[in-house]
């Protein structure tokens, strides 16, 4: 009895190294995900930035044509 219960002993030793192992690897595979998950916000904030620098570029021209288009109609 004694042996088949260091037999299971080592069974559940063996499993649980196995699990460690395993969960080892899916902690890596988040570490790197939660990094190229932050890589790509960075990039979107970037590409936002742009467009609202964009935008803030074209409405200033809007704003200017308007204007001189009521200053002409108003000479």
């Amino acid at each position: 009895m004694n042996e088949r219960l260091e037999e299971r002993v080592a069974r559940v030793e063996g499993v649980l190294e196995q699990m460690d192992k395993r969960l080892g690897r899916v902690e890596a595979e988040i570490k790197e995900l939660r990094q190229e998950i932050g890589a790509e916000i960075r990039e979107l904030r970037a590409e936002i930035r742009k467009l609202d620098e964009r935008f803030y570029s074209f409405m200033k021209w809007i704003i200017a044509s308007l204007a001189s288009m009521w200053a002409t109609l108003m000479a």
